[in-house]
């Protein structure tokens, strides 16, 4: 983490004034400006740490800082200590440190025990945009959180970030989630984080959700989520990966090729230039064609497919991954629309049309087909026509992408039901 102090702008000011925030101190609106009062809020949150109270953020105050923002902290057990005085020390609660640690037994505590204990937030913030840093970081927080949580890396991107998926559940009926094949569609890492996280503490605390048996569905599926497909067009959109990056450069030098797409915002593709959903092998010589003639023939925003199916980093992790899993369904997670995607030419698998019933009897959405300039080469068409399996291409809310952080409760509002029936159904295949 780079070295953040007064007049300081960008997204790592952003993460550092949500940490602040969770501390307990007020660093004003989380903007990402490093102004008088996140300078006043930073040397008091120094000074309660008892470090150096200088009002620049280093890398010691970053390392007290990142619990607040994975949502847990390490603590070693002395004489005396019980769940009860940690839990007060660091508002947390009882149950949720034995949940963290499954191995200890609470009324005998080894002196010297290395404890995992919660905060008392949520791990998956809705208050900043994400990146491929706060996404692992939100990961590693739901892992350390709830133990049966797996976290399995299973490529890179063309940057080298980690791509990294969320495994959860003992069954053998696995259920394929992805998000973010579209870089300014980055609201749905947060959204499918925050779905994750919703179930995640609902089979811990054995309760409802969306009226399902948290629990039972755990026992009987595996719910597989890959919540940030594209890390570095992500990073490009939200502005983690700053101007004067290479990479940044390379990229307006791809969007100057077309200036009518507003540049980061229009950014759809990989880092590449490439369109990460139409990169797979269902009709992908027909998507050329079409885009094309549109105009899309190079490296660019959007809608550019590449040399070939399969060629992208990106794509190539995932569809091994999907090969791997021999997902019962899967759903690839976008915007806008609030429409649902789900069938490939005309086509569905076997007990999809009850499916996408059930989903948007649950979301409110519409199920669609494509026009004929989108329906060809995605995840969801792959899925079809390989696997004959149910493939689903969500297209989450309403709006003008990139849709507001100020959407996200509505769209888990619309969105949890989905992601529950999705495994319903599954336990019933």
């Amino acid at each position: 983490m780079k070295q953040l102090k007064k007049n300081s702008e960008g997204l790592t000011v952003q993460y550092a004034q949500l940490a602040l925030r969770r501390a307990g101190k007020d660093p004003g609106i989380l903007d990402g400006y490093f102004g008088a009062r996140t300078e006043a809020a930073t040397v008091a949150f120094q000074r309660e740490q008892g470090i150096a109270a200088d009002g620049i953020i280093g890398p010691t105050t970053w390392a007290r800082m990142f619990p607040y923002l994975t949502g847990y902290r390490l603590y070693r057990v002395r004489q005396g200590d019980t769940y009860t005085s940690i839990a007060n020390r660091f508002s947390s609660n009882v149950e949720a440190i034995r949940i963290a640690n499954p191995s200890v037994v609470p009324e005998a505590i080894p002196i010297g025990t290395e404890l995992t204990v919660p905060l008392s937030f949520p791990v998956s913030t809705w208050d900043v945009p994400y990146s491929s840093l706060l996404g692992g970081l939100v990961l590693d927080g739901l892992a350390a959180r709830y133990p049966k949580l797996r976290i399995e890396p299973y490529g890179r991107s063309v940057l080298g970030r980690e791509l990294a998926s969320a495994a959860f559940g003992t069954g053998t009926v696995a259920v394929g989630i992805n998000a973010s094949h579209h870089a300014n569609e980055w609201i749905t890492t947060p959204l499918t984080l925050r779905m994750l996280e919703a179930y995640l503490y609902a089979e811990a605390y054995d309760t409802l959700l969306f009226g399902f048996d948290a629990r039972d569905l755990f026992s009987r599926t595996r719910l597989v989520l890959s919540p940030l497909v594209n890390p570095d067009g992500v990073d490009l959109v939200t502005g983690y990966l700053e101007a004067n990056d290479p990479a940044f450069q390379r990229a307006m030098g791809f969007a100057g090729d077309y200036p009518r797409i507003p540049f980061p915002n229009g950014w759809k593709a990989n880092i590449n230039g490439v369109d990460l959903n139409l990169g797979y092998p269902a009709g992908w010589e027909r998507a050329r064609e079409l885009k094309f003639a549109q105009g899309f023939t190079r490296p660019g925003p959007r809608d550019y497919v590449g040399r070939a199916p399969l060629t992208e980093p990106e794509n190539v992790a995932l569809a091994d991954l999907t090969r791997r899993e021999q997902f019962y369904m899967a759903i690839a997670y976008h915007t806008q629309g609030a429409e649902i995607y789900w069938r490939y030419l005309g086509r569905a698998p076997k007990g999809a049309e009850e499916i996408v019933a059930a989903f948007a009897d649950v979301s409110g959405y519409t199920p669609a087909d494509p026009v004929e300039f989108s329906s060809y080469a995605g995840y969801k068409d792959w899925i079809i026509d390989s696997f004959d399996a149910p493939g689903f291409t969500i297209e989450a809310g309403r709006g003008v992408n990139p849709l507001p952080l100020s959407s996200l409760p509505q769209l888990y509002r619309e969105n949890i039901g989905i992601l529950m029936n999705s495994l319903a159904f599954a336990a019933n295949a």
